[in-house]
């Protein structure tokens, strides 16, 4: 997926989509947009979900829930009741690969959104969300079969 994750992504599914309903974070104010990793930042709220942005760099405790499935505003301060659904495991979910970055000879690998949105295989985890692995290249589109929840074991510090 090419971008900074502040749009609307196209994606494509195999199978079937799953998804979950969670609660958002409100310790800041968010524009979520479809496409982008959900996590639980275990150092600000070890419940609720926030965007996987540039600013939040993965810690080892840290857990990605999921791809948003539509598009929420969330304001500082509001309850933290507001709800979001997310594409869970075991979706393979279809995002552009618009600079071909991956291709069919990454199959199986751990695939990674680095902090400007980009989808790789190529990436370590430190400081990258963790999203699933490569199940397929196809049609300019790199499908991923989401781990989530993951726990970003190897993640940065």
């Amino acid at each position: 997926m090419a971008g900074d994750l502040a749009r609307d992504a196209n994606l494509r599914f195999m199978g079937k989509a799953y998804t979950e309903i969670f609660l958002c974070d409100t310790a800041a104010a968010h524009t979520i947009f479809i496409g982008t990793p959900m996590v639980i930042n275990q150092g600000t709220d070890t419940t609720h979900v926030e965007p996987y942005l540039d600013a939040l760099e993965t810690k080892p405790e840290d857990v990605c829930v999921g791809i948003a499935a539509e598009r929420v505003v969330v304001a500082l301060g509001d309850p933290e009741t507001k709800p979001i659904s997310c594409y869970t495991w075991p979706t393979i979910i279809g995002f552009e690969n618009a600079t071909s970055a991956l291709t069919n000879e990454d199959l199986g690998k751990k695939c990674y959104f680095s902090g400007s949105g980009l989808l790789s295989g190529n990436q370590t985890a430190t400081d990258n969300c963790e999203v699933g692995t490569l199940y397929r290249v196809e049609d300019g589109y790199a499908f991923v079969r989401l781990s989530t929840p993951t726990v970003q074991a190897s993640a940065g510090a």
